[in-house]
């Protein structure tokens, strides 16, 4: 892959849209919104703070068994690489009003066709996110 190929402008907006997109569904607790954002394949992995979710029969229940959101969230320092056309690591760090601590996120995102008729969209294929304190 060339650098002509990483931080395609089309592709870092897009992944953009995604990422604001799905922090609104999760501050909203729009559960069935959240798990359309995933991969719909067993091979999806996700690591959250105190929890893990290996394919996506783990992710709907962990998603349907989670309550909403007691808390405000502000996203810092946004950053989002592609590379190529149908690739792009989503990363930020987060305040929580509930916690003195830090938080961090990373979401890998690719462009995929969930069947051979469906148009490609973009979908969570990895996540994690973790909370630590920081002075």
């Amino acid at each position: 892959m060339s650098s002509a190929e990483i931080d395609l402008p089309f592709v870092v907006d897009d992944v953009k849209r995604q990422f604001w997109a799905y922090e609104k569904a999760f501050m909203a607790n729009d559960v069935e919104t959240l798990i359309a954002f995933f991969w719909d394949d067993p091979r999806l992995t996700r690591y959250g703070i105190a929890d893990r979710q290996w394919g996506i029969a783990e992710m709907r229940h962990f998603r349907r068994a989670s309550p909403a959101p007691d808390f405000t969230r502000r996203i810092e320092n946004l950053r989002v690489t592609s590379f190529g056309d149908a690739m792009a690591v989503a990363y930020c760090e987060f305040v929580r009003s509930d916690t003195p601590l830090r938080g961090f996120q990373s979401q890998t995102w690719v462009r995929l066709r969930q069947d051979e008729a469906s148009e490609p969209a973009w979908k969570v294929v990895s996540a994690h996110v973790s909370m630590t304190a920081l002075a």
